[in-house]
């Protein structure tokens, strides 16, 4: 069962009422962040209620000592840990003396709680009034953002109004270099602080990594404001070892409002070196003052409305769809805004610390489709280009598996290429996010039709990955075909299976495209080929004996059903659907032992339908639908990325309820708390393949020899919606309605086009239906 407390709204993300049983979910949903950094939505005045502090700088990481249960050869030895990176959103308030903290009041008191996402503008707001005596009422709002074009600066907008009664207000505006994380293997200590400094009214604190020595300043500098005029104060302050603090006071009459305005952010030696940073900060706080919060503001709302010009989708008809669609689209872009290629989409983005690494799988198979549509080719290409310049990691990573001559084995987690997950069932065999790089790359190609990044990249990609498929598969003298032994699948509700359908069909696949475009490079890019030969040093026969793998791939398929099977001994398990089991047994990775789980039909998400999702266009319609009639029913869709996958093929299939109630499931994953667990951070990745059930789902997106081909579907839900694609420079919105698509170009040459399977040219400024 779902958990809905969040106000239906088109723009908005709305909380109302007080309830300190909500606050770590809503720390999660309203975070914030701006692609270089991000934050929990924590409250800035003390709070000593169950909170989840986090706050985090992308690609600053520090190197876990695994810890197992017993160590196997091969492990990682660290785990990637996004860091809780030091607090700047901090600002203690005390009302004649007494500090506000909403933990300690009683519940009655707190009136006309709200908070708010406004997720059109890209800013935070939290207000509510309080009583703090019976003579004495205050209101509190707090608006803050992470500017989208400085993207090392927070601002935040603090105000205390007297509603009733005279009073002293103290804002005590403070830096924290003392923090932790919530999930560390060893309880290590992460950060050293190396110089805290407070003059002029601003804060810095210089810390480092350890391990990794990552240096970071954490900056901060406030004004004050009383009615809207700014004031004056002394500079009174006081530090201790992690701590900068700053102690601003004035007093305020009823009706009157202070305001504290506080500049804060990080800089650090990503961008810097290490002993620029602290004056790379002085110069972000300097362009922070000259410009004024109200300029900075404007920039923040222009920079949204900029990115939701290319990116929104319209929908009429259904305001908790369009509400999930934005949300959405808005924690993308807040995460990877592709500006920096050394970055990358980690599964919970800024809004929590689970899953560790920065980059799993998911940015290939599901993030740069939204991505490379809603932005431009460079940013998919970027995402590409993160994953070649990790090749060497990949090898080494396989090489520490026992596989030579330059095959590669791509992480399941990681920060720098390296592998850094810990789970012998993932670690060692969920080796199919292999393939889905060079799904990527082709999937790049094929919508971008920028050929120029496979001879200058992705072939070396493609060459290592067909050497580790080529040495992983095992040649089976009884069955006289090539099997590939003990994997998981996409379904992680089974380990150690053999012949996982979806993994060989992907590795059979991989090695095709290999040496197609090795042959295709030859032909057209010689000087690359000569190059690229040289480095890896392969040979013809190395190609044949590849070719002989992929030729004798062996597929588990039951002659009966029709079907592809997930792996050889699927059919040996009892078959039941999910629809007999008991709701008090949902969801089974929460009520059931993993014995049982292994021992079970159930499948976590797509699995042979995510190989029939990649490769629609190898099967028949009919093909689909009977897979997917025979693997939904035992689907218990307890991965974020397992609804839209099912959304878009029961789309294809004519099954539009379903379909829509995927979608809806999908969008609001994590707004509606599906999976209980939202209070640890929201599905980012899994965000993208919201984006995909519209766009390739309900608007049946896909490219046919060269063209984009849009059939379209309206769930009976909805009037109508929209969206827009960047296709090769040409932009297309389409629009749908009960009774007709319409395609509109904003380009600047003609673009051919199927609707519903109508060829069509657009010539520029043109609409066609």
């Amino acid at each position: 069962m779902s958990r809905e407390y969040i106000k239906p709204n088109a723009w908005s993300i709305i909380e109302e009422g007080w309830n300190p049983d909500l606050v770590k979910s809503s720390e999660s949903l309203f975070s914030i962040g701006n692609g270089a950094m991000g934050q929990r939505a924590n409250f800035e005045e003390s709070y000593s209620g169950e909170s989840f502090q986090g706050s985090y700088l992308a690609g600053v990481y520090y190197p876990d000592k695994t810890r197992v249960g017993w160590w196997k050869n091969g492990y990682p030895e660290y785990f990637a840990k996004v860091l809780n990176a030091p607090n700047y959103i901090g600002i203690d308030i005390f009302i004649d003396g007494e500090s506000l903290d909403l933990a300690k009041v009683e519940k009655s008191k707190v009136r006309n709680y709200r908070r708010e996402l406004n997720m059109k503008e890209g800013w935070y707001e939290r207000t509510f009034e309080l009583d703090i005596t019976a003579d004495k009422t205050i209101k509190v709002t707090a608006r803050r953002f992470l500017c989208m074009n400085l993207d090392e600066l927070a601002v935040i907008n603090y105000s205390v109004k007297a509603v009733k009664g005279h009073m002293r207000i103290s804002f005590q505006p403070y830096i924290d270099a003392g923090i932790t994380n919530e999930d560390t293997n060893w309880d290590d200590k992460f950060w050293e602080v190396e110089d805290l400094q407070s003059t002029d009214h601003q804060g810095f604190i210089r810390s480092r990594t350890n391990k990794t020595n990552f240096y970071v300043c954490t900056y901060m500098q406030s004004e004050l404001y009383k009615n809207g005029e700014h004031v004056q104060y002394a500079d009174h302050f006081d530090k201790n070892d992690t701590v900068v603090r700053h102690k601003i006071a004035t007093e305020i009459s009823e009706g009157e409002t202070a305001t504290l305005i506080k500049y804060a952010g990080y800089t650090s030696s990503l961008n810097y070196e290490h002993f620029e940073i602290l004056n790379a900060a002085k110069r972000v706080l300097h362009t922070a003052i000259e410009k004024g919060y109200t300029q900075l503001l404007q920039d923040q709302k222009e920079a949204w409305a900029q990115i939701w010009s290319m990116a929104d989708i319209a929908i009429e008809g259904d305001l908790k769809a369009q509400q999930g669609i934005r949300f959405n689209i808005f924690q993308l872009n807040q995460t990877y805004s592709g500006k920096d290629a050394r970055l990358n989409i980690g599964p919970k983005g800024f809004t929590g610390e689970k899953y560790g690494g920065s980059t799993y799988w998911d940015t290939e198979a599901y993030c740069i489709p939204f991505y490379m549509a809603t932005k431009d080719q460079q940013v998919a290409r970027n995402l590409l280009k993160y994953r070649y310049e990790q090749l060497d990691k990949a090898i080494e990573n396989a090489e520490k598996l026992g596989f030579s001559n330059g095959a590669a084995l791509y992480p399941m987690v990681t920060m720098n290429g390296e592998e850094c997950h810990n789970e012998w069932e993932i670690t060692f065999e969920e080796i199919h996010r292999n393939g889905a790089m060079v799904f990527a790359i082709h999937n790049y190609v094929k919508y971008t039709g920028d050929y120029s990044y496979i001879p200058e990249m992705g072939l070396e990609v493609m060459i290592a990955i067909a050497r580790f498929w080529h040495q992983r598969a095992t040649y089976s003298q009884h069955a006289k075909k090539y099997m590939i032994l003990g994997v998981t699948g996409p379904n992680e509700y089974e380990n150690n299976v053999n012949n996982n359908w979806y993994t060989n069909y992907l590795a059979k696949w991989c090695i095709e495209q290999a040496i197609n475009h090795l042959d295709k490079v030859k032909s057209g890019h010689n000087d690359d080929y000569q190059r690229i030969v040289g480095l890896t040093k392969v040979t013809n026969g190395e190609l044949t004996s590849w070719l002989d793998v992929a030729q004798n791939m062996y597929e588990p398929y039951d002659e009966e059903l029709g079907v592809y099977l997930q792996q050889d001994g699927f059919l040996d398990k009892e078959i039941i659907p999910v629809s007999d089991l008991k709701s008090s047994q949902r969801p089974i990775n929460q009520k059931w032992s993993w014995d049982r789980i292994l021992r079970s039909c159930y499948i976590k998400q797509a699995d042979v339908l995510q190989g029939f999702y990649f490769f629609e266009d190898h099967f028949t319609k009919e093909e689909l639908e009977k897979h997917f009639n025979f693997y939904e029913p035992l689907t218990v869709h307890e991965s974020s990325l397992s609804p839209c996958v099912h959304s878009i093929q029961a789309a294809h299939l004519g099954r539009m309820d379903q379909a829509y109630e995927f979608y809806l499931r999908t969008s609001r994953l994590d707004l509606d708390d599906y999976n209980h667990e939202v209070e640890e951070g929201c599905h980012i990745t899994s965000m993208a393949g919201t984006w995909m059930s519209i766009v390739e789902g309900f608007g049946g997106l896909k490219i046919v020899n060269d063209i984009p081909s849009f059939t379209t579907r309206l769930p009976e839900q909805w009037k109508s919606f929209s969206f827009k694609i960047n296709f090769r420079d040409q932009i297309l919105k389409v629009h749908v309605t009960a009774h007709q698509t319409t395609v509109t170009l904003e380009g600047d040459s003609t673009q051919d086009i199927i609707v519903n399977g109508e060829e069509i040219r657009l010539e520029p400024a043109t609409v066609k239906a």
